[in-house]
């Protein structure tokens, strides 16, 4: 009887052991998206097309964006699926698209992600719909849907649409930094050329010279800026902008081509206060 016991109890530890062993073996699976927000699901092909971002809604200018598939069925997301977008801005008068990016997959093959930069807001009567076409194991598909795209609270000038001397209408849009300090920050803009209704092209090898004024305070600019020029990494344009205290501050810009002719913007002196060329923060 006591060797009877004896064995029960190796049979009992052994199995408690094994237990948690497994247990501490077992990875407990990370939501890749925990940190975002959940602006906007398509529901089409029984998948839901599930859109992320890190600001609550989509927004005029720049939209960073995560995109999941899900497989209803399998209730399950899709793994590196091919997707193309087309934001279309239907007006009253025309339709027109905005600037936005490939879409690519993340080191989460579940999750793909890109941009888009609306140049404007919806309202009662003229809207933004999203068109995704993807494709999972060869087949393609589509899926459609109204998006709301609304002005941010603060009402800042972050997104500016402008024809330039040179007849060309261009987009430019805040990127970085996402939260301004009183330091000398990143800078970090896009800019592209509308080409056509739909089309937008990457803009390479200008300039945009910057002065920062703070019109509230006697219209004081501030030290070691560097102007924006082309970084091919990011494909964007990228500089340092000073902020010497928080406040309003208007960005005064000019874009120099590649010849470093001026095509928008002016220099701001006693008697011209602003560029015709600027966006804007208040921190």
């Amino acid at each position: 009887m006591k060797i009877f016991k004896t064995i029960i109890l190796i049979v009992l530890t052994l199995l408690i052991t094994a237990c948690s062993e497994d247990e501490e073996n077992t990875q407990i699976e990370e939501n890749p998206v925990a940190d975002l927000i959940l602006v906007e699901q398509i529901e089409a092909n029984n998948h839901t097309i599930e859109l992320y971002s890190e600001q609550d809604n989509f927004y005029v200018g720049y939209n960073e964006i995560s995109l999941r598939v899900k497989d209803n069925t399998a209730d399950d997301y899709f793994s590196n699926v091919s997707i193309t977008w087309m934001p279309i801005m239907h007006m009253t008068s025309m339709s027109h698209s905005c600037p936005k990016s490939d879409i690519e997959t993340t080191q989460n093959e579940t999750v793909s992600k890109g941009f888009m930069i609306f140049q404007m807001p919806g309202n009662s009567e003229e809207y933004w719909e999203l068109t995704l076409n993807y494709e999972i194991e060869g087949v393609a598909y589509e899926a459609s849907k109204i998006v709301e795209v609304v002005q941010k609270p603060d009402g800042m000038k972050n997104c500016i649409s402008f024809v330039a001397a040179d007849d060309s209408r261009y987009v430019l849009a805040w990127v970085a930094p996402k939260v301004p300090e009183v330091k000398v920050n990143d800078f970090i803009v896009a800019l592209y050329k509308m080409e056509n209704m739909i089309t937008f092209s990457k803009v390479e090898d200008y300039t945009i010279m910057i002065d920062p004024r703070m019109p509230g305070m006697g219209n004081h600019s501030s030290p070691n800026n560097e102007h924006l020029t082309f970084d091919s990494a990011s494909e964007m344009y990228a500089g340092k902008l000073s902020l010497t205290m928080s406040g309003y501050w208007k960005i005064n810009m000019k874009l120099l081509d590649a010849e470093n002719s001026v095509l928008k913007g002016e220099d701001v002196t006693d008697t011209n206060p602003e560029s015709s060329l600027y966006l804007e923060i208040e921190f």
